[in-house]
C-alpha cells in the first residue's frame, strides 16, 4: 500500500471510529460468537466466555458487535446501549433503562405503566397468543395480545398449560411478540403454586416423561417433614420445571404465620412456629432463586420468588379469610405483631445461597387492624404507608419488588362477593387506588390488565407533587421491576427448546424425589397394638375393608349434579398390599380414608338476610357446633362501611354491621358425613382394628374420631399411594405436626389468633400429647434433633 493510500485508510477508519460507524473491536478482537438456527423459530447465539443469546427470526431483532461478542439490539436504534451490555451488572442496566424511559416522555411512562401491571389469570390452551385471554370476575377479558400490545403488560400470571410442549412453544411466541415491541422488553411468566399432589393421583409415582409435573405435599406438608433441605431440594427440582415451562416467577411461598387454626390458607404456609417457619421460607426461596455455579446466584436456572403475604394475613379474626370483606381483618390481642414477621426478615429476606433476599413480596388483603401508629389508617395492607414503606422500605430495608394481591384496586358490592378487594378504601375512585397504593410504596398491580388507572395516578402524582417527584418515583419502580427480568437472564435468552422441556418437565428422577418427600410428610398419631409396623413379606396376605361413601361432582357447563358412590381410599393400589373385600365379617382389618372437616367460611347470606350480622362460627369438628364461648364483641369492627356506586359514582353507606360477633351461633361441618361413616365403620368392624388415614390441611378436633380408630396417619395433599405404603410398613413414617391440635372447640376460641402455639392440645387414649413436633415412628414418640430444635417457642 502506498503512502498515500494508507494515509486515507487510516483517516477514514478514524472517521468511522469518530462518526460511529465501526466497532474498536473490529480492529483489535476477533469474532468470539457463532449464531445457529435452533429449528424452533429462533436463533442461538454462542460466546467464548460470553452470554448465550437467544432471539426470534421474526422480531426484527439484530445482532450487534463490541469487542468481538454479540449484543440483541433490543431497542432497534442500531447502537449498544447501556441496559443491552450484559457485561454490565443488574442494577446498572436496570438504572440505565429506567432513565431512558422516563426521558422518552409520555411514552416511556406509559412503558412503566405497563411494567406496574400483573395480568389477571391467563391459561395457556394452544400456542396461539390468539387463545389466550387474560380474565378476572371483576373485568371483562382482555386478550393476551391486547394486553401486550395496548397496555405493555409484560408480567403474565399462567394457570393452567396444555402440556409442556404447548407451553414451552407459546412462551416463545410470546416472547417474539414482546422482542419486537418498544425496548424489547421479555415477558415475565408467573405461577401460583402448581405441585401439590392430590389423593386422586393414584397411580404409580413414577411415570417417566409423560408431561406430569412432579407432584409434592403441599407446604404444610413440607413443614410436617422440618427439613429445610427437602424444602431447599423442592425449590431447586420446582424451579428447573418452571424455566422449562417458560415460568420465571413462583408467586409463592406463602409464608404468613398460620398462628389461627381455622383459617382456610394454613395448607399454604409452613405451620405456626416462627422459627421452623423462617428456615423452611429461606430453603425454598435458596432453591427457585438460585442457580448453582453463579457468583451472585442468578442466572439462567433462577426463578424470582415472590414471598407473600406481608406482615402475614395469619392471624383472621375468627379465621374468616381475607378474599371476601367479611375477612378483612387480621388482629391482634396477643399483640404478637413481631413474630409475624419473622418468616420474612429472618428466612426469606436473610439468604444463604447467594441471591441476598426474596426479589418480590406480595402484602395480604386484610387490615392489620390499629396496627398503624403513624399516620393512624386502618386500610388494607397494599394501601398501607405505614406497612410497605416505614416498616418493609425504611426499617427492614427491603429493595425488590412490592406487588399487591389480586384485584385490590376493582369495586366490590358488599362484604360477601368475590370481587374487588378494596379494604379500608372503599370510597376512593380505582384511580385514587392505584395512586394511594403507590403512593404507599406500591411498584406492582395484581390482576390488573389496562394502563388508564396508572396513568390516571401518574397524572395525579403530577399534579399532587410535581413532575419530578411523580418521574423519580416511576423510575424507583421501574428499576425494581426490570432488575427482577435482568436477574433471570430473560434480556438475553428467553426462548426455551419444547423438545428440552418435555424432558424436563415431570422427568422420573424428579417424580421420584416429589414423592419421597410425600412419605416423609406422613404423620403418624397414633398405633394402638402395633397395628402399623415394618412389613413383613412372608407374612401371609391380610384382607382389608374399605367403606364408600357419596361423592356428588357438578357438570360445569349443564349445572347437573351426579352422585356416585366411591372408596374412601384407593382400592388399586391396596389390593398390591391386600386381598380388599366389601364384606366386613371377612376382613382383618378396615382402613378409611377421611376429608378433615369442613367447617365453612364464618359468613352466611342466610343468617344476614333472616336479619342476623351475617357472621358464624369456622368449626374444626364435624359435629354441631355452638359459639357459646365466642367473644362477644368482635375485635374489629367498621360501622358505617362506605362504597362507592359504579353506577352514580357517589358514595353510600352499606353493610353496616357494629359487631361481627357469631357469640350464640351454631355450624356443623359439611362433611360431618364422614364421622357416620367412621362410626358405622367401627360398629361392622367390631373388636378387629380401623385404621384412619385423615386428608388435612388444618388442625382438627380430634375428640370425635380418635377413639374409633386404633391406627391413625395425616397426610397434607399427598397420593393415596404414599398414605397406603406407610400404612403396610413399606415405609415408617417420620413427619411431625406442624401445627398443634387442639382439645376442643372451646379452646380454639380461648386461643389468640396473632400467638403460636398457646392451645390445650388433645390427649389420646395412649397418652400422646397432639402436640406441636409429635409424631409417631413403629418405635414410639420421635425424639431426634428436629424436635429438640423446633420444639420450643421463639
Amino acid at each position: 500500500m502506498n503512502k498515500k493510500l494508507r494515509t486515507y485508510f487510516v483517516s477514514t477508519m478514524v472517521m468511522a471510529l469518530i462518526m460511529g460507524n465501526m466497532n474498536t473491536s473490529c480492529l483489535a478482537q476477533s469474532k468470539k460468537y457463532n449464531i445457529t438456527d435452533s429449528g424452533h423459530g429462533y436463533y442461538v447465539v454462542t460466546q467464548d466466555n460470553g452470554k448465550t443469546l437467544t432471539y426470534s427470526k421474526d422480531s426484527g431483532i439484530k445482532i450487534l458487535e463490541d469487542d468481538g461478542f454479540a449484543f440483541k439490539d433490543l431497542n432497534k436504534n442500531s447502537k449498544l446501549d447501556t441496559y443491552e451490555d450484559w457485561r454490565l451488572d443488574t442494577n446498572t442496566r436496570a438504572t440505565s433503562l429506567a432513565q431512558m424511559m422516563i426521558k422518552d416522555g409520555r411514552k416511556g411512562i406509559e412503558s412503566i405503566a405497563g411494567l406496574m401491571l400483573y395480568s389477571a389469570h391467563t391459561t395457556v390452551k394452544s400456542e396461539n397468543l390468539v387463545d389466550s385471554t387474560a380474565t378476572s370476575s371483576s373485568q371483562d377479558a382482555t386478550t393476551l395480545i391486547n394486553a401486550v400490545q395496548d397496555n405493555n403488560i409484560r408480567h403474565i400470571l399462567v394457570t393452567s398449560i396444555a402440556s409442556p410442549e404447548i407451553g414451552a412453544k407459546w412462551n416463545n411466541n410470546l416472547q417474539a411478540l414482546c422482542e419486537g415491541m418498544g425496548y424489547g422488553i421479555p415477558a415475565n411468566n408467573s405461577s401460583d403454586p402448581r405441585h401439590e399432589a392430590k389423593s386422586s393421583q393414584d397411580t404409580e409415582y413414577i411415570i417417566g416423561n409423560q408431561g406430569a409435573i412432579s407432584l409434592w405435599p403441599s407446604s404444610i406438608g413440607l413443614a410436617a417433614t422440618f427439613d429445610p433441605e427437602v424444602v431447599k431440594q423442592f425449590g431447586d427440582i420446582a424451579s428447573t420445571e418452571y424455566r422449562a415451562l417458560g415460568i420465571t416467577t413462583a408467586l409463592s411461598p406463602q409464608i404468613d404465620l398460620a398462628t389461627e387454626p381455622r383459617w382456610s390458607r394454613v395448607s399454604g404456609t409452613f405451620g405456626e412456629n416462627s422459627k421452623l417457619s423462617a428456615d423452611l421460607s429461606r430453603a425454598y426461596v435458596d432453591g427457585f432463586q438460585t442457580t448453582k455455579g453463579e457468583t451472585n446466584g442468578w442466572g439462567n436456572n433462577s426463578v424470582n420468588a415472590m414471598v407473600k403475604h406481608w406482615p402475614s394475613g395469619g392471624p383472621e379474626e375468627g379465621g374468616r379469610d381475607g378474599h371476601y370483606g367479611y375477612g378483612k381483618y387480621a388482629v391482634y390481642p396477643g399483640e404478637n405483631f413481631e413474630d409475624h414477621l419473622k418468616p420474612f426478615i429472618e428466612g426469606a429476606f436473610k439468604l444463604d445461597d447467594g441471591t441476598n433476599m426474596a426479589s418480590a413480596v406480595m402484602p395480604y388483603y386484610t387490615i392489620s387492624y390499629d396496627k398503624d401508629d403513624i399516620y393512624n389508617e386502618n386500610v388494607g395492607n397494599g394501601f398501607s404507608k405505614y406497612i410497605l414503606t416505614d416498616l418493609l422500605r425504611d426499617k427492614y430495608h427491603y429493595d425488590g419488588v412490592v406487588c399487591t394481591d389480586w384485584m385490590i384496586t376493582g369495586d366490590s358490592r358488599n362484604d360477601a362477593v368475590f370481587e374487588g378487594k378494596n379494604w379500608g378504601v372503599e370510597h376512593l375512585t380505582i384511580t385514587e387506588r392505584h395512586y394511594k397504593a403507590l403512593m404507599a410504596g406500591v411498584d406492582q398491580f395484581g390482576g390488573n390488565n389496562v394502563i388508564e388507572p396508572v396513568m390516571g395516578a401518574y397524572d395525579m402524582m403530577v399534579k399532587k407533587e410535581g413532575k419530578e417527584f411523580a418521574n423519580e418515583r416511576f423510575a424507583e419502580s421501574a428499576r425494581r421491576l426490570l432488575t427482577n427480568i435482568f436477574n433471570v437472564g430473560l434480556f438475553e435468552s428467553p426462548y426455551i427448546n419444547p423438545s428440552e422441556s418435555v424432558k424436563t418437565v415431570g422427568n422420573s428422577e424428579f417424580m421420584e424425589a416429589g414423592y419421597e418427600a410425600q412419605l416423609k410428610s406422613v404423620v403418624m398419631l397414633k398405633n394402638k397394638d402395633n397395628v402399623i409396623s415394618k412389613y413383613d413379606e412372608n407374612a401371609e396376605k391380610l384382607t382389608v375393608y374399605v367403606p364408600e361413601y357419596e361423592t356428588t361432582s357438578k357438570d360445569w357447563f349443564t349445572g347437573k349434579t351426579k352422585t356416585t358412590l366411591a372408596k374412601t381410599i384407593s382400592v388399586d393400589i391396596l389390593s398390591q398390599y391386600y386381598n380388599v373385600t366389601d364384606d366386613p365379617t371377612k376382613a382383618d382389618l378396615a382402613i378409611i380414608g377421611m376429608d378433615a372437616p369442613k367447617g365453612g367460611s364464618g359468613y352466611s347470606l342466610t343468617d344476614k338476610e333472616a336479619g342476623g350480622n351475617g357472621y358464624l362460627p369456622i368449626s374444626l369438628q364435624y359435629g354441631k357446633y355452638t359459639a357459646v364461648n365466642a367473644r362477644e364483641i368482635a375485635i374489629a369492627n367498621d360501622p358505617g362501611k362506605a362504597f362507592r356506586d359504579t353506577e352514580t359514582n357517589e358514595i353510600v353507606y352499606v353493610d353496616t354491621v357494629e359487631n361481627r360477633s357469631y357469640k350464640g351461633k351454631t355450624t356443623v361441618a359439611e362433611n360431618s358425613d364422614m364421622l357416620t361413616l367412621l362410626k358405622e365403620t367401627k360398629e361392622k368392624m367390631g373388636d378387629k382394628p380401623v385404621i384412619v388415614y385423615m386428608r388435612a390441611s388444618n388442625p382438627m378436633v380430634w375428640a370425635e374420631v380418635e377413639p374409633l380408630a386404633d391406627a391413625i396417619i395425616v397426610g397434607y395433599s399427598i397420593q393415596d399411594q404414599a398414605a397406603i405404603e406407610v400404612i403396610t410398613g413399606q415405609y415408617e413414617p417420620s413427619g411431625l405436626l406442624p401445627m398443634q391440635q387442639p382439645l376442643n372447640m372451646e379452646t380454639v376460641e380461648a386461643q389468640y389468633e396473632d400467638v403460636a402455639q398457646d392451645m390445650a392440645c388433645y390427649v389420646d387414649e395412649m397418652g400422646n400429647a397432639y402436640d406441636f413436633a409429635f409424631g409417631l415412628n413403629w418405635s414410639g414418640k420421635i425424639s431426634d434433633e428436629r424436635t429438640s430444635q423446633y420444639n420450643v417457642m421463639r
